[in-house]
């Protein structure tokens, strides 16, 4: 009988060691420092913020401008009145294929005048659409 005593002790002693487990503190003590699964999530997040906003600093630096307007010519050359901001632009660069006294849309980029004090200066890259002639001021206040 002792030796059948004796080998339940053994199989309890090695049970219990197999099964136990680390033992947790009494009270529910927050933890201090945050889970791996957060520091991830964080560092995912920043990655993706950063990401968005690169993204959209390189589209909207590269983006077509244009300006849309009427094509005066005077003694000075040719210079285009935006529609939107009603400033008057002198054109230089790629001018084939604009027309004085027509409406038009041109692709390009403001720059900065040579001059103080000058006309603002329209760099066009192409014509992106000939709207026709310009209406007159008269007649488009008219139809309103």
């Amino acid at each position: 009988m002792t030796s059948k005593h004796f080998w339940s002790g053994v199989l309890i002693v090695v049970l219990s060691v197999v099964l136990a487990k680390p033992a947790k503190a009494a009270g529910n003590f927050p933890s201090i420092a945050p889970s791996k699964g957060a520091v991830v999530a964080a560092f995912a997040g920043v990655a993706a913020a950063v990401v968005i906003v690169a993204v959209v600093i390189i589209h909207k630096s590269s983006s077509k401008r244009t300006i849309t307007g009427c094509v005066n010519s005077g003694e000075h050359g040719t210079s285009v009145i935006d529609d939107k901001d009603k400033h008057s632009y002198a054109l230089f660069g790629n001018t084939t294929g604009i027309k004085p006294g027509n409406r038009m849309t041109l692709q390009g980029k403001k720059t900065k005048a040579k001059e103080a004090g000058k006309t603002l200066v329209w760099e066009t890259k192409q014509v992106v659409k000939d709207f026709g002639v310009c209406q007159p001021l008269d007649s488009v206040l008219m139809r309103r």
